[in-house]
């Protein structure tokens, strides 16, 4: 489902060149839910970046949902992005004068799809989420997590095969955070889908299945979840970025 290989990406800011990734390695074949951890630093808003085709790699093979993504050209890519995966980011990015409904049903106007289509489509999702009674408020009538939720299905509008999350808690309270780390466990399940989720937090790590460390540009270890509560698994990580 997702494979990288080698993979390095350097940034010049100002003066100072930054290499972001060093050589990494990750590799996924079966859906579930999956965690990126790593310090503030390490690579991995890069690494969810490039998987995500939102950019290319200076060097190394990047494989995602069946296909190899960084030889892709911008036309392929922004098919790609649109039909074959998801991406759910710290920011919710709604469309502050559209209403939910509308938020969920954009990338469908952007492919041109049948409106009846759409509206069949976004109900289905907003109502699975729990929004069904939401769909015609704006995101400033709406909770933090809501605004989440909506970002979800909108990004599930096309049923992609993968699904990648930055830090998607960043802006939710404790009892939001938990809902949504659940909400995204019970999608996986039910759809067969492969959640790849970047975050800092042992919390949200604790849901996922397996867990990739990044430290320093490179994927340096990993772990099973299971059976580890939140302690054990911070005092893994600790061990393996030690």
């Amino acid at each position: 489902m997702i494979r990288c290989k080698d993979v390095h990406k350097s940034y010049r800011i100002g003066a100072r060149f930054v290499e972001a990734l060093r050589g990494a390695d990750l590799e996924i074949d079966a859906p579930g839910f999956y965690g990126v951890m790593g310090a503030s630093g390490s690579g991995k808003s890069t690494l969810l970046h490039l998987l995500a085709a939102l950019d290319a790699p200076d060097k190394g093979e990047i494989h995602v949902a069946g296909r190899r993504i960084d030889t892709l050209d911008e036309k392929e890519l922004t098919r790609f992005r649109r039909r074959e995966i998801g991406i759910v980011f710290q920011q919710f990015n709604l469309i502050p004068t559209m209403t939910a409904r509308e938020n969920v049903e954009l990338p469908g106007v952007l492919a041109g799809e049948a409106p009846a289509w759409r509206r069949e489509r976004s109900s289905e999702l907003l109502e699975t989420l729990g929004l069904g009674d939401r769909t015609d408020h704006r995101p400033d009538a709406l909770s933090g997590g809501e605004q989440q939720r909506v970002a979800i299905a909108r990004a599930l509008f096309f049923s992609p095969r993968v699904l990648f999350a930055d830090e998607p808690t960043g802006n939710l309270d404790s009892r939001s955070s938990e809902e949504l780390w659940r909400l995204l466990g019970e999608i996986t399940r039910e759809h067969e889908l492969t959640v790849l989720m970047v975050t800092h937090e042992p919390a949200a790590a604790a849901h996922c299945r397996r867990v990739f460390i990044l430290s320093d540009g490179r994927v340096t270890g990993e772990m099973e979840t299971e059976g580890l509560d939140v302690s054990a698994l911070a005092t893994r990580y600790q061990q393996l970025v030690g």
